[in-house]
C-alpha cells in the first residue's frame, strides 16, 4: 500500500499536474524576472519575413502592371497611327468625291451634255428592260 500512496498524489491530482504544465508554458519565456531575447527576436525576425514576402509579393504585382500598363501603351500608340492613315484616306477620298461632283456639275450645266446623258440613260433603261423581260 505503500507503494500506491507514493504514487497516488500523481495519480489522484491529475489538475495539479494540468496546473503545473500550463503554469510552465505560460511563463516559460520568463527568464531570472526579466523576457528571453531570443523569443522576442524570433517573433521580429517573422514579422520581418512576412514583410519580406508581402514586398516580393508586391513587387511581382507592380512589374505585371509595369507591363500591362507599356502594353496598353503600344495598343494605343498603333491605334492612334491606324487612326491618322485613317483620316488621311479619308481626306484623300473626300478630295476625289469632291472632284467627281465637280464633274456631275460640269455635265448637267450644258445643255448639249444634258440631252447625252438623257440619251445614255434611256439606252440604260430599255436594255434593262428588254434584259428583264427575255429572262
Amino acid at each position: 500500500m505503500t507503494s500506491t500512496a507514493y504514487a497516488s498524489p500523481a495519480l489522484l491530482n491529475p489538475v495539479g499536474f494540468r496546473d503545473r504544465t500550463a503554469r510552465v508554458a505560460l511563463f516559460d519565456g520568463i527568464e531570472d524576472g526579466g523576457i528571453r531575447a531570443s523569443s522576442s527576436y524570433s517573433s521580429h525576425e517573422i514579422d520581418e519575413q512576412e514583410n519580406d514576402q508581402a514586398m516580393k509579393g508586391l513587387q511581382d504585382r507592380v512589374i505585371m502592371l509595369k507591363r500591362l500598363s507599356g502594353d496598353i501603351h503600344e495598343e494605343v500608340d498603333s491605334h492612334n497611327c491606324m487612326l491618322d492613315r485613317m483620316g488621311n484616306d479619308m481626306d484623300t477620298s473626300r478630295g476625289v468625291l469632291s472632284g467627281t461632283m465637280d464633274k456631275f456639275k460640269m455635265v448637267f450645266e450644258d445643255k448639249s451634255s444634258r440631252r447625252m446623258f438623257t440619251l445614255v440613260a434611256s439606252f440604260v433603261a430599255v436594255f434593262l428592260i428588254v434584259y428583264y423581260l427575255t429572262r
